[in-house]
């Protein structure tokens, strides 16, 4: 195994990694490297089955994830190594990662085919098939990368590399979106912008309070931020074709009425008819076509845990 490190105020660069992978293909029978500034690691390793052996990302952690998760250490034993154990993990993530790729470039055939399969079996529903069925799509990429068996193929704070591009790096004390840490603990769906602005909710049904807060939040973003002026309307989410976030009037450009519209500033509607985890991603959407980045507070993570 290569060890690779770099002082312990650098970050770990695609530069640097690059580096790694050269110092592994110049000696065939190193499989394994790791980059390191002493803070954060990046566990690289040869994909013997694919690619003609191209080295490949396994893992990213820092100091701090051991606390939580130290069987990633188990990975880079030598016993490990030798046995091939790491080997038949590093394969896991691998196959993990194919799957995550393949949902993530054909997210519009994938969420077709799962629309058309509900459809063939069940008449009459009355809601937004197209639309559940892209979230659903969307849910089961995040849970595969929970579920995967190593920390998190995204690098924390200070690595200063991501493997990919699904969402911008977030920033503030709850980064992830998930309501924990600073301001977990407010009560309803408090929203907060990377400006700082907070939204408190107060409303008491769930419905009613996140769809009141979502509005209120595209409403703050109208007013102070100009989001009108930098949207083309309607406005799409990404790799949407049908439905609409804003528009005009109540109804995607389609003709087909929206569900549970919210009247914005101006006379604009926000389709709202969503459910947790898709009102939070598209607010985020929203959010970053002015370069903020939105944070969900409160209540927001109990209701998506539910969802599963």
């Amino acid at each position: 195994m290569f060890v690779e490190a770099k002082p312990v105020r650098s970050t770990l660069t695609d530069d640097a990694v690059r580096q790694l992978r050269s110092y592994m293909r110049q000696e065939l029978d190193v499989d394994w490297g790791i980059l390191t500034n002493g803070k954060s690691f990046e566990v690289l390793t040869k994909n013997r089955r694919d690619n003609g052996g191209e080295e490949v990302s396994v893992v990213q952690f820092d100091l701090d994830d051991l606390a939580e998760n130290p069987e990633v250490l188990e990975l880079l034993t030598k016993e490990s190594i030798r046995s091939g154990k790491s080997d038949e993990v590093a394969e896991q993530v691998a196959q993990t990662n194919r799957a995550i790729r393949y949902l993530e470039n054909h997210e519009d055939s994938v969420t077709e085919s799962v629309a058309e399969a509900v459809e063939t079996e069940v008449d009459g529903l009355t809601i937004d098939i197209e639309e559940q069925s892209r979230e659903f799509v969307q849910s089961l990429v995040s849970v595969l990368r929970e579920q995967r068996h190593f920390v998190s193929e995204e690098p924390s704070e200070g690595t200063g590399r991501s493997e990919t591009a699904e969402e911008p790096q977030q920033t503030g004390p709850d980064a992830t979106g998930t309501g924990t840490g600073e301001g977990g603990d407010r009560e309803g769906y408090v929203i907060r912008f990377s400006d700082d602005r907070e939204l408190p909710g107060d409303s008491t049904e769930v419905q009613t309070q996140q769809k009141k807060n979502m509005g209120a939040a595209v409403d703050y973003l109208i007013k102070e931020h100009d989001l009108i002026g930098e949207l083309d309307i309607p406005h799409f989410p990404p790799r949407a074709r049908k439905n609409c976030s804003i528009n005009e009037k109540p109804e995607h450009p389609n003709g087909k009425k929206m569900r549970r519209p919210y009247e914005l500033t101006n006379g604009y509607f926000l389709h709202t008819s969503l459910n947790t985890r898709g009102k939070k991603t598209r607010l985020r959407d929203i959010a970053e076509q002015v370069g903020l980045f939105v944070e969900f507070l409160g209540e927001w993570e109990a209701d998506e845990s539910q969802e599963h």
